[in-house]
């Protein structure tokens, strides 16, 4: 099982050193960047099959020695890892098969291929990985490559812009996380994840709150989180399949997977459970609203995935782990299908733009059903995935609920309001770009569909977005699955809280039917109008993401420029000023002594005479001083 989790991240990892060593031919960089994560995936399910439902399976071999301390490689297969493994295989696939034809006049292709591979690899080393050190290299490995991968399009400005952002935003995170696993590591006296789960659970951990915050930076900055989500829109510049990929089941995905991993670690901080719980609500509302408004399909979906993530961290702060991590399969599988089915649409039509769009259902069947259902599953109509997981953390919040500031109460009411404001941006992006008539349409105009090998994974994904929810049936069984939050097995009977009951469903049901009614209304008393138009003055405010960007410029970007500012003048007015003066005195010096040495003996002798007179009457001068004074 350990062996096939090991090939699991080697098969990527081999396939992006041989396009990036020289796989140039075509057919040969189409081969080694299908047929290495296909493998993948088929490793991915032996571990899973091989794994069962039982506890956890590490095996190790020390890397190297760090004083006290050793860091460990190898891989540790829990029924979490094993999980996400076959969720990040799958949609890695998908996104390598669909690119196919979708990137095939692009130049660059080779390197691209090769990146999405290397990002899947990096992936699969932070979900099998032992050790939280080697776990760190595959995090900052991910972000490298989503650093390249969103700037694909170099020679466009918001490429460029986007990719420094999602870099420099992230790595904001990520330098807290850093001495977070370094804090943790040495509080627990190892590095190795299940020595770290075993001493919080048998001894506790010290400085738990402040070392949790530390961490979820790091998960904040990665998985798109307020205040450090306004990186995730600007990287749609990128191709839209990296953002299935780094949007939905990856990249974002890890921030959340880690928390999961380490849960003991948070649930020892009460109080970092309660600023989750805050960052989630304001993540989920905001994000959805600004979704509303947006007019580029990509941005709606980023908002989109923002505020579906929020969900998973505010399971998370209202101990729904099972829940949350079963929201986190559910959404990769139906993200990725709405981003992939987002790009056959863009391509067809030429615009990122809904005001572009229209009348597309009878163009593209196909995308336009497995999208149908993509967004069925995001809206949480019953009896999707979607349903299923949202359900399961609004009902661990309505269980979790306390008081009026309690985490429960936090998650329950913002997770209810974010019900409604997703079906609503769901249903308008349903209706402009299906629905009403094409902007360009012609009465001899046929039907254009995609291309079989970007409509494959459109089916592939959509299977799972309408049926995974209904393991949620199974009682206890996901929640073994996956593990308790130390490892071990969970306990029979666990995890049948998952099924939707209580008041919980029939509220979100209701809210889901009031969103969807208000777009569908409005839209219908005016088909050309955008029911973005129920905002009202709030719109514009939303469009441009409540302008947190400009505030973040304010706060962080402007001071640093004018810091930078008088660093620059303090090192070139300054300190070189102190250079530059020495150098021209010394050359000053230098020029007086040069106009000096004349050559002419006479002058010689007549200096050194006139020295020897000046010389003489100062001794003279001073004895006689001195005579006077000893008188």
């Amino acid at each position: 099982m350990n062996l096939f989790a090991l090939i699991t991240i080697a098969l990527p990892a081999l396939g992006s050193a041989v396009t990036f060593a020289g796989a140039r031919d075509a057919r040969h960089v189409k081969f080694w960047s299908v047929a290495p994560i296909a493998a993948a995936l088929f490793c991915s399910l032996v571990v899973q099959v091989a794994h069962g439902a039982g506890g956890t399976s590490t095996a190790i071999t020390e890397l190297a020695p760090a004083g006290q301390y050793t860091v460990w490689l190898g891989t540790r297969v829990s029924g979490l890892s094993a999980l996400t493994g076959i969720l990040v295989t799958v949609v890695a696939l998908c996104v390598q098969v669909f690119s196919l034809t979708y990137m095939r006049e692009e130049k660059r292709y080779p390197t691209y291929a090769a990146l999405i591979s290397l990002f899947t690899a990096a992936m699969l080393l932070v979900v099998y990985s032992a050790d939280l050190i080697v776990l760190l290299v595959g995090w900052e490995i991910m972000g490298a490559c989503s650093y390249f991968l969103i700037g694909h399009y170099w020679e466009r400005p918001d490429a460029r812009s986007g990719s420094i952002k999602a870099f420099l935003v992230t790595k904001t995170g990520d330098v807290p996380f850093l001495f977070g696993i370094v804090a943790l590591g040495v509080r627990a006296g190892s590095f190795r994840i299940d020595d770290v789960l075993h001493h919080v659970g048998v001894n506790g951990l010290p400085y738990a709150p402040f070392i949790a915050v530390l961490l979820l930076c790091g998960v904040v900055g990665k998985s798109a989180q307020f205040p450090l989500h306004t990186w995730l829109p600007d990287a749609m510049a990128g191709p839209t399949p990296i953002s299935a990929l780094i949007h939905a089941a990856t990249m974002v995905a890890a921030g959340v997977y880690v928390v999961a991993l380490l849960y003991p670690v948070f649930l020892l901080s009460p109080g970092v459970l309660t600023l989750m719980a805050v960052i989630a609500a304001v993540t989920m509302t905001g994000s959805a609203v600004a979704a509303f408004a947006q007019t580029d399909i990509k941005k709606v979906l980023a908002y989109s995935t923002v505020s579906q993530l929020a969900y998973m961290l505010g399971g998370l702060a209202v101990g729904g782990r099972t829940a949350a991590v079963f929201h986190l399969l559910a959404h990769g599988a139906f993200k990725a299908l709405l981003f992939l089915a987002a790009g056959v649409v863009i391509h067809h039509v030429g615009s990122n733009e809904l005001s572009a769009m229209g009348g597309l259902r009878h163009r593209m069947p196909t995308t336009y059903r497995t999208m149908t259902i993509g967004l069925a599953a995001l809206v949480g109509v019953p009896l999707l995935s979607g349903w299923f997981s949202k359900e399961a953390i609004l009902g661990a919040a309505w269980d979790a609920q306390g008081g009026f500031a309690a985490p429960g109460r936090i998650v329950l009411i913002a997770g209810l309001l974010t019900v409604g404001l997703t079906a609503a941006y769901a249903t308008r992006l349903w209706l402009k770009m299906f629905w009403g008539p094409f902007p360009a349409a012609s009465p001899d105009e046929h039907r254009v569909e995609a291309p079989q090998s970007e409509l494959v994974p459109l089916i592939v994904l959509a299977v799972p977005s309408a049926v995974f929810g209904f393991v949620a049936l199974g009682g206890g069984a996901f929640a073994s699955w996956i593990g308790g939050a130390f490892g071990l097995a969970a306990p029979a009977g666990t995890g049948a809280d998952l099924a939707p009951a209580g008041p919980t469903s029939a509220i979100s049901f209701a809210l889901t039917v009031l969103g969807t009614g208000g777009v569908w209304y409005a839209w219908r008393r005016d088909p050309a109008a955008d029911p973005a138009r129920l905002l009202g003055r709030w719109r514009e405010t939303a469009l441009y993401g409540f302008y947190l960007d400009d505030v973040q410029d304010l706060i962080i970007v402007q001071p640093a420029k004018a810091l930078a500012r008088l660093v620059g003048f303090l090192d070139t007015e300054v300190v070189d000023g102190y250079v530059r003066g020495a150098g021209m005195g010394a050359r000053g010096l230098g020029g007086l002594l040069r106009r000096v040495q004349t050559g002419n003996i006479q002058l010689y002798l007549t200096a050194l005479f006139t020295g020897v007179i000046v010389i003489a009457a100062a001794v003279a001068i001073l004895v006689g001083h001195g005579a006077g004074a000893v008188r």
